[in-house]
């Protein structure tokens, strides 16, 4: 009988046209947060075909899709493999067949490819045990999870039962920073944590040509922005990461008219909690002192952020061994640091251990730009590679040896990664 990983290696190679294919159309026909329901339907009926259990998520947005068990779940339960299926509002400016066909939408951050991965590892498992070619059972469920760009979709998923019977997820992120054929690890802390912020500021509108007799909420917002950008790092400890950015700014319809309000919306990002307390009471500080020099009321409010991406040591150690198999000891990169980036895979990790992969998307030809540009693409054969990573990963995590404990500190002291930090060093 051959190897399950080479038969593993096979169904994936057999889906990877159509792993491409389900990459460019989602490419073609993104939506946004909160509007996903045709990607959603698309999905369901592509895995209900396949033979899962399919549930859709909230409002008709995300799909749950789980092999049909043949026995009961281990006390383990299964494991989960995540993907993200919205899109951002940037316009595609690429020039090839699969761009986005709706103007001011598009996958600027791989979600399609991240879909596309899920899809192919999950499938190709679920052929090999149709087959009986598994070296034992495994049990999965695929997440496919709407508005993880407004950190609101893990949340949604949990509360429909994403994680019930589930004992540990994992996931990939496009890294157009690495070439394919490399992956970046890292155990610990991955990503930063994420609070969004807006900002209203209320003056008295008035005449251009008379400013005076107004109080111009558009100035007081260029004082806020620059005393942001400038007096935050000059509080802030130079070891200690955070970035404040204003992303949105809203105010006035006409040129020559002062108006009587001006919106700011924009992100925190840190890596420590007393940094990012810190931050939220300093923003409040200058908040008071330019509304009281600018003659205009300044309010702050705090929405739905995301705490930091923790990586599991066991489970970075499970994707750490499968990457090797995939790509050789060369292939593996140790992240030495956390990313300024967040992601709301966070979420799903304040309740089971997981891990989160940086899946390298680019080669000469393509997907050298950057996540959320217009151009962003990545090299296809990425979907192979974070396939056959993740169904591996999958199944030596339902190994019945498996003993989550060891696998981390086996991993931590590994002499194939030579001069590499140990795992409890990387974090």
């Amino acid at each position: 009988m051959s190897d399950w990983r080479e038969e593993l290696d096979l169904a994936i190679d057999r889906r990877f046209d159509r792993m491409v294919a389900l990459r460019r159309h989602l490419h073609q026909y993104p939506e946004v947060s909160g509007q996903e329901r045709e990607t959603s339907l698309h999905l369901y009926q592509l895995l209900g075909n396949e033979g899962f259990d399919v549930r859709m998520g909230p409002d008709g947005r995300g799909v749950l899709a789980d092999f049909k068990s043949s026995g009961p779940l281990p006390p383990r339960g299964r494991i989960a493999l995540r993907a993200d299926i919205d899109a951002l509002r940037i316009h595609d400016a690429k020039h090839v067949d699969y761009r986005s066909r709706r103007d001011g939408i598009m996958h600027a951050c791989g979600h399609d490819a991240h879909t596309a991965v899920v899809w192919g590892a999950a499938t190709a498992l679920l052929d090999l045990k149709h087959h009986d070619m598994l070296p034992w059972d495994v049990h999965l469920r695929a997440v496919f999870q709407p508005a993880e760009e407004t950190s609101e979709g893990a949340l949604d998923m949990i509360r429909v039962g994403a994680l019930e019977d589930v004992g540990a997820i994992m996931a990939v992120h496009m890294d157009p920073s690495r070439q394919v054929g490399q992956v970046g690890i890292r155990t610990g802390v991955l990503t930063a944590n994420c609070d969004e912020f807006e900002i209203t500021i209320t003056g008295r509108g008035g005449h251009a040509a008379r400013p005076h007799e107004a109080s111009d909420p558009i100035a007081a917002a260029a004082q806020l922005i620059n005393a942001l950008y400038l007096f935050i790092p000059r509080v802030t400890d130079s070891q200690d990461a955070v970035v404040v950015t204003v992303g949105e700014i809203h105010g006035g319809e006409n040129c020559n008219v002062i108006p009587e309000q001006v919106v700011l919306r924009g992100t925190i990002r840190s890596l420590k909690s007393q940094v990012r307390q810190a931050t939220i009471e300093h923003i409040g500080r200058l908040a008071t002192g330019i509304g009281g020099t600018s003659d205009t009321r300044i309010e702050v409010r705090y929405g739905q952020g995301n705490p930091s991406v923790v990586n599991d040591p066991a489970a970075s150690g499970l994707l750490e061994r499968a990457g090797r198999e995939v790509l050789g000891d060369r292939g593996l990169q140790i992240i030495p640091r956390p990313s300024m980036g967040s992601e709301d895979f966070a979420f799903y990790l304040e309740h089971v251990p997981g891990a989160m992969l940086r899946l390298g998307s680019a080669s000469a030809e393509r997907g050298g730009s950057s996540l959320h540009t217009p151009t962003f693409d990545i090299e296809e054969e990425a979907l192979r590679i974070g396939a056959r990573i993740l169904a591996r990963a999958s199944v030596f995590w339902c190994d019945p040896q498996y003993h989550p404990a060891s696998t981390a500190a086996m991993n931590a002291g590994s002499p194939d990664l030579a001069g590499s930090p140990t795992l409890s060093e990387r974090a």
